[in-house]
């Protein structure tokens, strides 16, 4: 058996591996979603089974659990085809073999020790357009995955170190920003070359067996950890639903319900409640929806190691025909807004045994928003980016201001940079007052957006969720605030009919996009929060003084002080 001590050491070794990987793709990408907003991820992956080794810690954690089904339909296709080899390089974005969407391709490698497989790296990162009917590829109004973009299946883009040219053309071919493309797909590659580079020397240092060895303790370890957790849980089955707004097609919202239960060492997660697949892009592969289940579970036992030692207790029942197990053709270009939905789910039926390890939804929505046009000398920009929103309160104090979701560890484009790279003027990023869910801990805040645009025209695409059903709170918290996008044509302010969700929108230079993005909810009563701090948040702009009344019973005087009487008797007559 490994020594403790060697254990934590090749432990940190293997993970630095894949955070220089990570880091190699950021520094190297060429769009700014990648490179300023890190949507990408890498790891090393189990050579016969494809399971999750090692993660980086700076990439999409839903990347890492989806990647295992995509490292493992690289594994089956080799086995099939009987022709792997020491410097191929697999390359594909079929989000039913592998998960989330067409703009994320992954490139696959296996990484050979003395003529075996000992291991797989794999990168992933979100490309900047992948064609399709929207510019961004977030197509609100699709009905069919080849609306969404070009999907291409598991292709060697490298044949024993040598590079295919010709799937270079194609992909490139096939985008609106081929260059952006090209940019991307070679900081992927220098990410696998590096991580193949360090992964040598690790195994030169301590031996093959030593590092194999550690990798299956890790394993173990995480699946004991998760199982002790769990025993700690009281039996039953608790339950939890939530809803999206629609489907883009059809004005009629869709459930995600969770039947979560608990018996003994063992805990399972059913979503048999939930809607049946969709015509519109809110389905999810079932692929998808495990990796999802994997992020929230990490969110809430955040002691146990990130491998698939993680899921190894848990049963994950997903039935066929539901929008969270789509097959193709069905659209899945929104899947982000479905997988946030099934960890608020999570969160809301956890709150009802383990209080401790929950909290309040955060805002439920990246509000996916491309801008596309000409420039004067006719070349074509895309602008798409995704933007910020609160998180929810939690036992120890009140949600994140202007978080990303918590999917992932990335970060929200900066304002210098989208200006830099596009047409377009920021005139507002600011905090949303009142957005933030009321409660003991209030949810974080939202944020305003106003974008003008500077060109002579564009076309507008949103795709986002939350405009209908606000983000939860927990233990008597509040939902936060709704997400409300309206854009002005000359007759002034318009709102896309299914709030959140639109294509066809057209604006001329000078006019403004206007995005108020969602709070997080509450943790706990309201008016168990202290005077004081309410106080505080109103003398910081995050809530205004007619709130801090009607939704905390807290009553101030001119100067911003508790007017402890007023407030006494506020709180009283409410009967708080």
């Amino acid at each position: 058996m490994i020594d403790p001590v060697t254990l934590a050491v090749l432990k940190g070794r293997l993970e630095q591996i894949a955070d220089e990987m990570d880091a190699t793709l950021f520094r190297s990408a060429f769009n700014p979603i990648i490179a300023e907003a890190h949507d990408a991820s890498h790891g090393l992956y189990h050579a016969q089974s494809g399971a999750t080794l090692v993660q980086g810690k700076s990439g999409l954690p839903i990347f890492v659990g989806a990647m295992s089904f995509a490292v493992k339909a690289v594994i089956e296709k080799a086995a099939r085809d009987g022709d792997l080899a020491d410097g191929d390089v697999y390359l594909f974005n079929d989000p039913y073999d592998g998960g989330t969407h067409l703009s994320d391709f992954k490139l696959v490698r296996p990484f050979y020790r003395g003529g075996a497989v000992f291991c797989y790296l794999a990168s992933v990162g979100h490309w900047h357009d992948v064609g399709g009917n929207v510019p961004g590829n977030y197509n609100p109004v699709a009905t069919e995955s080849f609306q969404e973009g070009m999907l291409i299946p598991p292709v060697k883009l490298y044949v024993k170190g040598e590079l295919r040219q010709d799937i270079i053309d194609i992909l490139q071919a096939n985008s609106r920003q081929p260059r952006s493309l090209y940019g991307d797909l070679n900081g992927q590659i220098n990410a696998l070359d590096l991580g193949a580079r360090r992964l040598g020397a690790l195994l030169d240092e301590y031996g093959d067996g030593i590092v194999d060895d550690a990798l299956g303790e890790l394993q173990a370890r995480a699946a004991r950890l998760m199982a002790a957790n769990i025993a700690d849980l009281p039996d039953g089955t608790y339950s939890c639903d939530d809803w999206l707004d629609n489907d883009g097609i059809a004005d009629e919202p869709l459930k995600i319900a969770l039947d979560l239960t608990v018996r003994g060492d063992r805990m399972t997660l059913d979503f048999s409640r939930s809607a049946d697949a969709c015509a519109g892009p809110v389905n999810i592969a079932r692929s998808t929806a495990v990796a999802s289940c994997y992020v929230v579970i990490k969110h809430i036992f955040t002691d146990v190691p990130a491998n698939a030692g993680v899921l190894e207790p848990i049963e994950i029942i997903l039935p066929e025909g539901s929008l969270l197990s789509a097959t193709a053709p069905k659209p899945v270009g929104g899947y982000t807004e479905t997988i946030l939905r099934i960890i608020d789910v999570v969160f809301g039926a956890v709150a009802q045994i383990a209080p401790e390890r929950t909290n309040g939804c955060a805002y439920g929505t990246i509000n996916a928003l491309s801008l596309a046009g000409h420039r004067a000398d006719g070349s074509r920009w895309v602008m798409f980016s995704f933007f910020g929103g609160g998180h929810g309160g939690h036992p120890e104090g009140d949600g994140l201001n202007h978080a990303n979701a918590p999917i992932s560890t990335a970060t929200i484009p900066p304002v210098e940079i989208l200006e830099a790279a596009y047409p377009v003027m920021f005139t507002r990023w600011a905090l949303r007052p009142d957005s933030g869910g009321p409660g003991r801990h209030r949810g974080g805040l939202g944020a305003c957006y106003e974008i003008e645009l500077l060109e002579q025209k564009a076309d507008v695409f949103l795709f986002g969720e939350r405009g209908k059903f606000a983000p939860p709170g927990v233990l008597g918290g509040r939902p936060g605030a709704l997400n409300i996008f309206t854009y002005d044509q000359d007759d002034g302010e318009h709102t896309p009919p299914l709030k959140s969700k639109m294509v066809g929108m057209k604006i001329r230079r000078g006019q403004r996009l206007h995005l108020n993005s969602p709070g997080g909810g509450g943790y706990g009563r309201p008016f168990a929060r202290s005077p004081d701090a309410v106080a505080r948040d109103v003398a910081l702009g995050y809530v205004t003084a007619e709130a801090a009344a009607r939704d905390y019973g807290v009553v101030l005087n001119g100067d911003g002080s508790v007017d402890a009487k007023a407030t006494g008797a506020l709180r009283k007559d409410a009967g708080q």
